[in-house]
């Protein structure tokens, strides 16, 4: 009888712990799928606004807009920075391809085990190497692309840069000696991140939070901090009609410019309000900065920078009220090199029935029927050139002119 109730006792036991064990694994999983849901429902805020508004990146957008994320990270825009890594470091790191020798300096750019370094060893000097990171990368690699290196909390462009029309290493434009130590504010950074939280709130420092960077010009950039619009949607499925979220439709002509304006009108000098990341599209960007040009009506508008300027002098823009940059260019894909896409642009406007092109049948064949080569024709800028060797002088880069004319045979006359 005692050796019964022991085995009952026994067996009692084995199935309380399983049953124990089977508890605390529905709670185990109870907790788990809890916190998956929670975090679903209340997605992980890369950086706040100035204004509250919350940005949780441009990944949570293919979640229901698949294709325009997939065609929008192909852009210059969605790649004008990054986290530095090998993927997007256009440079090369092999022997005889790695060096930049400088007047003053001789500069190797180096890696290793995955990570990339600019070395520079001052000439004549007892000064020690400087090893400095690349821990960001500013440009597409279009034209070229330049690096940035942290410092603590402090942000600096270094010495290298790449350049894309001559596959070569070169000094950083305007950089006139040896030095790891440019500081980097935000009017640098505000037209190649969407967002950066600088220390000092004027964002004329070079201290930033890094935990608040959100790289690239992506959807939040154009369309706001999109974590309310986020949350609406996830937990309504079956809403259609958008929520919390900018639209460029429901904008004036000049409120759709303004998107663009902030970064495609130049050095935009003075700041009226804010800092330079404060601006949101929809708002009115002369109230929070000037343009360099304002004031200025004779200063000659360059290529680079002030595609605006250039536009808004054009006879196509001003004779036409609905015109704006998203007429020729959508933002959402790669169109670089279309030929055929932006001619239909033009025909759009100019058909064969009210504008016939008078440029000989050689010379339009010679641009391959393309109108921009003619129309819009690339450019040098004076305000940005390289210096492409050590004693060579720097040269204009060229970008193609926003000012919409019929040019001569000579590069920039206009009949």
């Amino acid at each position: 009888m005692a050796i019964r109730t022991t085995v009952n006792n026994t067996l009692f036991q084995k199935y309380a712990l399983f049953g124990i064990g089977l508890l605390l694994m529905a709670l185990v999983w109870y907790c788990k799928d809890a916190q998956v849901e929670s975090d679903y429902f209340t997605p992980k805020a890369l950086a706040t606004h100035f204004n509250g508004e919350q940005f949780v990146g441009s990944a949570t957008c293919m979640e229901c807009h698949s294709d325009i994320y997939a065609s929008h990270i192909q852009t210059a825009h969605y790649n004008t920075s990054a986290q530095a890594n090998a993927k997007n470091i256009k440079g090369s790191f092999q022997k005889g391809r790695n060096t930049l020798e400088l007047q003053d300096a001789h500069i190797t750019m180096t890696a290793n085990k995955g990570s990339f370094y600019q070395r520079t060893d001052i000439k004549f000097s007892d000064e020690k190497s400087a090893l400095s990171k690349l821990d960001i990368t500013i440009g597409s690699g279009v034209k070229g692309q330049s690096y940035l290196s942290w410092k603590d909390d402090g942000l600096y462009q270094l010495q290298a840069s790449f350049y894309t029309p001559t596959d070569q290493w070169i000094n950083s434009p305007n950089f006139s000696k040896a030095s790891t130590n440019r500081p980097i504010s935000d009017a640098c950074l505000k037209c190649h991140l969407t967002f950066a939280k600088n220390i000092d709130f004027s964002g004329n420092g070079n201290h930033y939070i890094r935990e608040n960077m959100v790289y690239g010009i992506d959807c939040e950039r154009c369309h706001r901090p999109a974590a309310k619009h986020v949350v609406y949607h996830r937990a309504n499925p079956e809403a259609t009609a958008s929520k919390f979220m900018m639209l460029s439709d429901t904008l004036s002509r000049q409120q759709r410019l303004d998107a663009c304006v902030q970064c495609h009108s130049g050095l935009r000098a003075q700041q009226l309000k804010g800092n330079p990341f404060s601006f949101l599209p929809g708002e009115k960007l002369a109230a929070y900065s000037k343009n360099y040009y304002t004031g200025r009506p004779n200063t000659e508008l360059d290529v680079h920078g002030n595609q605006y300027g250039l536009l808004a002098s054009s006879a196509c823009f001003k004779e036409s009220p609905q015109l704006d940059c998203t007429t020729c260019h959508d933002p959402h894909k790669n169109q670089r090199g279309n030929t055929i896409y932006f001619n239909q642009k033009c025909a759009s406007c100019h058909n064969g029935s009210t504008v016939v092109c008078k440029a000989p049948a050689t010379e339009t064949s010679l641009m391959g029927n393309n109108c921009i080569a003619c129309h819009m024709p690339l450019s040098p800028s004076n305000s940005m050139r390289v210096q492409l060797a050590r004693d060579s002088i720097a040269v204009p880069v060229y970008v193609r002119t926003h000012l919409i004319q019929v040019y001569s045979e000579s590069a920039g006359d206009v009949q």
